[in-house]
């Protein structure tokens, strides 16, 4: 069995956001709490804007955590 990693597991998450979901899905995949995202975007985005680019990207590019379906 081979174990992905986490770039291929990484999903926005569904209960820690505040716009889009990008830094909850990174603070679950990565060891960097999801606070710390927020605050690394936030100062890309005085630098030219560059972290609002990158956040939006990944907000189009990075698929919603799929909830578990109801099993009946």
């Amino acid at each position: 069995m081979t174990q992905k990693n986490w770039l291929q597991t990484f999903t926005r998450s569904s209960n820690d956001y505040w716009i889009g979901g990008v830094c909850g899905g990174l603070g679950e995949h990565t060891p960097v709490p999801s606070w710390t995202w927020r605050l690394l975007f936030a100062l890309l985005f005085l630098f030219y804007g560059t972290g609002l680019l990158i956040y939006i990207l990944l907000w189009i590019f990075v698929p919603p955590k799929s909830e578990p379906k109801d099993e009946k």
